[in-house]
């Protein structure tokens, strides 16, 4: 696997010329024989609230590994625009059956399709997770590289329809993109230090996107259970810390509803689902 703080140094002081309005190419990695740290896990699992049992990896998990490959896709030389700012607007994962601490993983991402949008250029990357030959956990993740458009109108985001009678509240520290860097390895600098971030624009340190979406699920994991199933979400808008964030949750007729928003459950920073 390669070290995210090889890549992190050709992500922040690489120099790119911009993006040369083409469609980006299919890309392709993989790599095999990927084992996991028990003590690793158990961070991760601490800071995003799962309860791990020493054996199972919670189901987000694996994407820190998958990861390190998007890390790869973005310094290849066919990328012509710079990654900083880019911006992680939706996520999905599939998890086929758990998978345990003492397997050995074959890991593969390819970037699979690009579309210029009105807010800028948009890719995905495919991320799969074999053991033995068998498919066992996917993710695709939506990532758009922001072109600044004099006509284009920005809307804020809307929260879900759904119930917000007793959300359940979350308290995050200024040190948690700290501590969530140390568990996952992505050490991006607008989630470490105010110093950092106020350099990309934002008074406060960012809360990692991937945390916001895996302390949702570790909400929900005790009613999952050991269930096939599939999360999608979609990050909104940037959660700053310190801060008090609300966790809400409602299940419908094909699929669980859930959304982290403010403190005045106004605001949505994270809208997903759950269907089986």
């Amino acid at each position: 696997m390669p070290s995210l703080f090889s890549l992190y140094r050709k992500i922040f002081f690489g120099r790119k010329p911009g993006w040369d309005q083409q469609p980006l190419p299919c890309i392709k990695i993989t790599t095999a024989n990927v084992g996991v740290n028990a003590s690793n896990v158990s961070q991760y699992a601490e800071v995003c609230g799962f309860q791990f049992d020493g054996q199972t990896l919670p189901p987000t998990y694996l994407y820190t590994l998958a990861f390190r490959l998007h890390a790869m896709i973005f310094t290849h030389e066919a990328i012509t625009f710079p990654l900083i700012g880019l911006i992680h607007l939706k996520n999905r994962i599939q998890v086929f059956r758990p998978t345990k601490v003492d397997e050995s993983f074959t890991l593969e991402c390819i970037l699979t399709s690009s579309r210029e949008t009105d807010s800028g250029l948009e890719f995905e990357l495919d991320s799969k997770v074999f053991v033995d030959g068998e498919l066992v956990w996917e993710s695709l993740s939506t990532y758009l590289y922001r072109i600044e458009s004099a006509g284009r109108r920005v809307r804020p985001p809307k929260a879900i329809e759904m119930e917000w009678d007793s959300p359940k509240t979350l308290e995050l520290s200024e040190d948690l993109g700290r501590r969530y860097a140390k568990a996952s390895g992505d050490y991006n600098l607008i989630h470490l230090h105010p110093v950092l971030s106020k350099r990309f624009g934002f008074e406060r340190v960012l809360a990692h996107g991937m945390w916001s979406k895996a302390r949702c699920l570790a909400e929900l994991m005790p009613e999952i259970g050991d269930r096939p199933f599939t999360v999608d979400v979609a990050f909104k808008l940037p959660l700053l810390m310190p801060a008090e964030v609300g966790f809400g949750f409602q299940k419908t007729e094909d699929k669980w509803l859930f959304e982290l928003r403010d403190s005045k459950g106004r605001r949505p920073h994270l809208s997903g689902d759950v269907h089986f």
